[in-house]
């Protein structure tokens, strides 16, 4: 491992304390966590255009298809977990800096549900749902589908981070 890089890029936590030692011994390049190309880079955008100019969005649902590795290995709660914890922390964050909107510790219904479609292959599909509270206590639906391959979103950040590296 002496003076190789290791970039992450899945949502799955590799850099266990074992790694870290290690490329530091070896004065190796660690990177990436997540690269959030397609879906929740939609969903983190959309927040911002919504939360920031103080339209109260009140509920996200997310239906994601996934039929690669990535979906196989989706299927699993433990990974599952993981990963709708990385994509609620998105949308905590904004919620909790418009002091305006949201009350302290106030969040909103965030629901992500991921299924293993082998049919798909490397594309991802999309569902979002995002409910809004708008004037005299009316609600606005935004429905989003959005299909991509996966690998292809993610290929430029890669290369980015091997010529950085």
């Amino acid at each position: 491992m002496e003076n190789v890089p290791f970039i992450n890029g899945s949502p799955h936590n590799t850099f266990v304390l074992g790694l870290i030692d290690l490329a530091i011994k070896r004065n190796s390049l660690i990177g990436g966590d997540d690269f959030k190309s397609g879906q929740t880079k939609m969903k983190f955008v959309l927040v911002d255009f919504l939360v920031g100019p103080d339209i109260k969005l009140t509920s996200i649902v997310s239906y994601n298809h996934l039929g690669n590795n990535d979906g196989m290995n989706m299927s699993g709660p433990q990974t599952f977990w993981s990963m709708e914890i990385s994509k609620s922390n998105v949308v905590d964050d904004m919620v909790a800096s418009n002091a305006i909107l949201y009350e302290p510790r106030e969040h909103l219904d965030h629901v992500v549900v991921i299924k293993y479609v082998p049919y798909v292959g490397d594309s991802k599909r999309a569902m979002d749902e995002y409910t809004l509270e708008i004037f005299m206590g009316g609600q606005s639906t935004i429905v989003l589908h959005n299909t991509c391959k996966d690998s292809l979103l993610a290929a430029p950040i890669i290369l980015d981070l091997v010529l950085l590296a």
